[in-house]
């Protein structure tokens, strides 16, 4: 490639391996998930191979990234500054936004701000996902959190850890008033 383009692909196997690792997944693990061979996935993590986009696509999946992720900057050339007025949020479950305040290439963990609206909740049925360590911290208002069935009440600075493959669900308590949360997950699952 000449000067002007940089070869994007520099480091995107390392980048997987890093990943991969972080999330405790041999190989195997990642083949049996992907269906390419570990031969294959040991060439692309050396950079040896260069991947197909769908090929990217497949182990994204597994790795719980996007292809996007593949190509950030690094954070050297990055601002390790994020302004929240330059964040977007998600909508999910039922009145409730949750914005990702780690950048994609971290691979260790991931923390998340969660606004519930009066009565919002993450959804009526409990739910799971990956196999994290998570901590909720209320930051302000009152919520309900359940774990494997068990309800927790939690008002502003308490907080609750638990396992993200234990079915969870949070509701704003009062159904009168906003709630605030934060979620920190290690190793990140969104």
């Amino acid at each position: 490639m000449s000067k002007a383009y940089p070869d994007v692909r520099a480091g995107t196997g390392a980048r997987l391996r890093r990943r991969r690792r972080a999330l405790q997944l041999t190989l195997r693990d990642v083949a049996n998930q992907s269906g390419l061979t570990e031969g294959y996935l040991s060439q692309v993590e050396r950079d040896q191979v260069n991947a197909s986009v769908r090929t990217l696509q497949r182990l994204c999946g597994v790795l719980k990234l996007t292809v996007g992720d593949l190509f950030e900057q690094g954070e050297s050339t990055a601002s390790p500054v994020l302004r929240f007025r330059d964040t977007h949020g998600m909508s999910f479950g039922d009145g409730a936004t949750k914005v990702k305040l780690t950048p994609g290439s971290f691979d260790h963990l991931e923390v998340l701000l969660g606004h519930f609206g009066p009565g919002g909740s993450t959804g009526v049925e409990p739910y799971t996902h990956g196999s994290s360590e998570e901590l909720l911290l209320v930051l302000s208002g009152e919520v309900e959190v359940w774990v494997r069935e068990q309800r927790h009440m939690l008002s502003a600075l308490d907080s609750i850890h638990y396992h993200s493959s234990d079915p969870h669900r949070v509701v704003e308590a009062t159904g009168s008033q906003e709630a605030r949360i934060l979620w920190a997950l290690a190793p990140p699952t969104y």
